[in-house]
């Protein structure tokens, strides 16, 4: 069951969940171009300009909302499902949208950012659940890349429409794409492999059909067929009942379920990814591209600056979805996190040669060059795959809970490592703080190198059973 017109409905499925990805893309762009109108003399506030410090209120607490809406979605997606929680995605993130044009001071800006952030949570928390329950072993790491390539494709939506229309403008324009999620992604099944956690063999069966592009077709051997997709699709926890026991919860995750030696260094190795993820600093340093741009020399209008770098991830998460499946998980990290670290030492160098009065007047492209390259390269693997392994990794009982608290820990590091960049550049300069990240970039690769297992193509019976 892999041909193409087997998965045509998984990728269809992907596609329209991914919807809310694009959507909360656009919030991590709109501050681009929006902050220019609201810290202008002309702001529309009726408590004026936005500050520096207010700037920094309304783009950070977007992280919040991400870890308080990753649990709570997360959560929700154990009690009521995959499919249902994506649907209330939709409103924290159409409520956001909607309170911003009628924002009249920064608190406004702030509550609708976070309600925004809330809807990342969820989008990050539940979608590489979904996606990794749903998609057959040939297809699941293109699918699993596309949350953060749609993501991408939000940011550049953002930066895009902000250089053509005022911040007002582009909320109305975007709020329309969490009413198309709404309204496209309610007539997808829930995950077969949530329906058998929940003993829904009936409706697991239906989804499983639907899924696989079987639905109409039926004999002997076609449902022989099914009966063993549905089994792999069991928690393993599931398979070993014992016959005569009093019914319990057997899907109630404990401590003891993280205790057991395959759930805990899977953990583990999702905590190292997260913390790769992050500690490389590129996340961190989009939100400080016109600065990097400006020390470079760099006259690029900010607007323009910041469409060629939503391109370029753009461009690099679509590499990571054609590579994926070619080249693998792991390898794919590894050269991702190479790349980063050696682009990191050459923009450290020439600001550090910049910094004791070298003439750098002839190379001072070369960050530029450094920089995008760096984004795109982290885009093919670090930015991207992680979400994906993570998923893969993760035993099927606790993945939901494992997926919660390390999409939590990523969102906590995402916020500490926003706020503390220009401390570093203050106290470090920019050279000490590229060689930092470079430095931390480099541990990471070592990590992946040595503890993240390669899982293209494996089943998650074969990838649990390797860890």
């Amino acid at each position: 069951m892999s041909s193409t017109g087997d998965v045509k409905f998984q990728y269809l499925a992907a596609i329209y969940v991914n919807i809310a990805s694009i959507s909360f893309g656009a919030y991590c762009g709109w501050p681009s171009a929006s902050f220019l109108e609201l810290a202008g003399e002309k702001s529309p506030l009726e408590t004026g300009p936005l500050t520096q410090g207010d700037q920094g209120s309304v783009a950070a607490v977007l992280c919040l909302g991400g870890l308080i809406g990753n649990v709570f979605f997360v959560w929700l997606a154990d009690r009521c499902g995959r499919k249902n929680s994506m649907l209330w995605v939709t409103l924290p993130s159409l409520l956001g949208w909607v309170l911003i044009p009628f924002a009249r001071n920064p608190t406004h800006l702030i509550v609708a950012r976070f309600l925004g952030g809330a809807a990342g949570g969820g989008v990050f928390g539940v979608i590489p659940i979904y996606i990794a329950e749903l998609a057959e072993d040939s297809v699941r790491g293109i699918l699993g890349t596309f949350l953060v390539l749609t993501c991408n494709i939000g940011i550049v939506l953002a930066f895009v429409l902000g250089y053509y229309f005022n911040y007002a403008t582009v909320s109305w324009i975007v709020a329309t794409l969490s009413v198309l999620f709404f309204v496209c992604f309610w007539f997808m099944p829930e995950t077969p492999q949530y329906l058998m956690l929940k003993q829904k063999t009936e409706q697991a069966e239906c989804a499983l059909r639907y899924y696989r592009n079987i639905r109409s077709r039926q004999s002997k051997e076609l449902s022989e067929e099914l009966q063993l997709e549905l089994h792999k699709l069991r928690a393993p926890e599931q398979k070993a009942e014992k016959a005569g026991e009093d019914e319990v919860d057997d899907n109630a995750v404990t401590w003891a379920d993280f205790a057991n030696p395959t759930a805990r260094k899977a953990f583990l190795i999702g905590f190292g990814l997260v913390a790769s993820n992050q500690g490389c600093g590129v996340f961190a340093m989009l939100n400080y591209t016109a600065i990097i741009f400006a020390q470079s020399g760099c006259s690029m209008e900010p607007t323009v600056a910041a469409i060629i770098v939503g391109v370029i991830q753009v461009v690099g998460s679509y590499v990571a979805t054609l590579l994926v499946e070619r080249a693998g998980r792991k390898m794919l990290l590894l050269i991702s996190a190479v790349g980063i670290c050696l682009s990191q030492l050459v923009m450290g160098a020439h600001s550090y040669l910049k910094s004791i009065e070298y003439d750098t007047a002839g190379f001072d492209w070369v960050p530029i060059v450094a920089f995008a390259f760096m984004l795109f390269i982290a885009a093919c693997g670090l930015l991207t795959v992680p979400f994906l392994a993570i998923a893969e990794i993760m035993p099927p009982k606790i993945r939901s809970t494992a997926n919660m608290l390390l999409m939590s820990v990523l969102w906590v590091l995402s916020m500490i490592a926003i706020k503390l960049i220009p401390l570093l550049m203050e106290s470090l300069g920019m050279h000490g703080s590229l060689f930092l990240f470079a430095s931390l970039t480099l541990c990471g690769t070592l990590f992946i190198a040595i503890f993240v297992p390669e899982t293209k193509g494996k089943s998650i019976e074969t990838i649990l059973a390797s860890l």
